[in-house]
């Protein structure tokens, strides 16, 4: 049994989604999720500017001992996981957008991918994309904007909807039949797609997937906490502590961390 926890980052507040399964599936894990909101959001920075950031997240949990590092950050993943995992031993789960099964499933032959310019940019994004929708009209959109906007608190503002209705309109009008959430923050937005998307549109989120995956890499290792003692989930960020604590539907204490 190992009671060390394990370590989730993001750009912001968005990876607290990958968070909620993570300990939804694994209740009796320890946990420290690390916000870098500061720098939210890693979309529009370079390759180099996202490693050296992962880089920093990654050596802040590795001195708090983590166990396993979950990269709750589909940006961080496509462009800084090869590097990670060269360069360090402790295992990592990274996400990227659910390409695979909207592909595979789509009837109308057309899905949408909603991520930032950094995910949409990267190698991996491509190259899976090419794997696996390489005969499918896929509208891709840069979802400009959005992450600020949670990192501010205006998850349900004017703006908010406005943006959402001009990053769909293209997609809606290609009829697409899936809707594929390509960063973590997104998820946040589910009331406000399922209000302006048609009925039949399905949306797509890594979330569980990621979470069974940590799971499978536990066991692998060895290192699952099998224990009932009462549980430590710690979350640290260098932006509102406020915002972070909302969407964790103040049950959670939140410290500010200047990191």
């Amino acid at each position: 049994m190992n009671t060390q926890p394990i370590g989730i980052f993001d750009s912001g507040v968005g990876g607290t989604s990958i968070w909620k399964e993570i300990h939804a599936l694994l209740p009796n894990e320890n946990t420290l999720y690390l916000a870098d909101s500061a720098n939210a959001p890693y979309g529009p920075k370079g390759k180099d500017a996202i490693i050296d950031l992962s880089i920093k997240n990654t050596e802040y949990l590795l001195k708090k001992k983590c166990k396993l590092i979950v990269i709750a950050c589909n940006t961080a993943t496509t462009n800084a996981i090869d590097y990670l995992r060269e360069n360090y031993k402790i295992p990592f789960i990274g996400i990227e957008p659910a390409i695979k099964p909207a592909a595979l499933q789509t009837k109308s032959n057309a899905i949408g991918i909603l991520a930032t310019k950094g995910t949409l940019s990267s190698q991996l994004f491509s190259k899976t994309s090419n794997l696996f929708a390489s005969n499918v009209n896929v509208i891709e959109q840069h979802g400009d904007g959005i992450v600020e906007l949670i990192e501010s608190g205006k998850l349900f503002s004017n703006e908010m909807t406005s943006l959402l209705k001009e990053y769909l309109k293209p997609m809606i009008n290609a009829r697409i039949d899936y809707l594929v959430l390509g960063c973590t923050h997104y998820p946040y937005l589910m009331p406000l797609l399922l209000e302006l998307l048609p009925k039949h549109v399905k949306i797509i989120d890594s979330g569980e997937a990621v979470a069974r995956q940590t799971k499978a890499i536990l066991e692998k290792h060895d290192i699952l906490n099998l224990g009932f003692n009462k549980q430590k989930n710690e979350f640290f960020t260098n932006g509102n502590t406020e915002v972070m604590a909302s969407l964790l539907d103040n049950k959670f204490d939140v410290e500010y961390l200047d990191f």
